[in-house]
């Protein structure tokens, strides 16, 4: 599987669009290259956390993925990023459910919600890159809003 190396987020996030925008037809006629995209995307959204944090991103493979991998040394010194280890597993389980019958009548549904979870991680990497200590509260971002409160009071008439 070829990696998608030096994407930025908004790049991945614009080819996640576009599959998301892909309809059932395109999907299906490219299934399997796709669930592979998809994984490759989500390596990607980890390798940005890791480069960000000055690491170089492993090629090794946990359980037979890098994804997982990624997800393990992103982890490292940094307890609230194992909130996100069930959506890297999740993304596996998606990329396998597409690539184990890539001809199933529910294989454009299986690649959209592969990309709704692909979407997910990104937006907690975002916040993570953004507000330190996001992953304590997962992607509810009550920092985040707790941040916008305080900074923009409600206003009473």
């Amino acid at each position: 599987m070829a990696s998608i190396r030096t994407m930025s987020l908004d790049e991945v996030t614009a080819r996640l669009d576009g599959m998301l925008g892909a309809s059932d037809v395109e999907l299906g006629a490219d299934a399997s290259a796709l669930a592979d995209q998809l994984l490759a995307l989500s390596e990607a959204i980890l390798e940005a956390w890791l480069t960000a944090r000055g690491e170089s991103p492993t090629n090794e493979a946990v359980e037979g993925f890098r994804l997982l991998a990624l997800h393990r040394q992103g982890a490292r010194g940094e307890p609230s990023f194992n909130a996100c280890r069930e959506t890297c597993r999740e993304l596996v389980f998606h990329h396998n459910l597409v690539r184990l019958d890539p001809a199933h009548a529910e294989v454009a549904r299986r690649l959209r919600l592969g990309v709704m979870v692909a979407r997910h991680l990104m937006l907690f990497i975002g916040g993570k890159l953004e507000v330190a200590g996001l992953g304590e509260f997962c992607c509810a971002a009550r920092p985040l809003r707790q941040q916008e409160a305080t900074a923009h009071p409600t206003e009473t008439v």
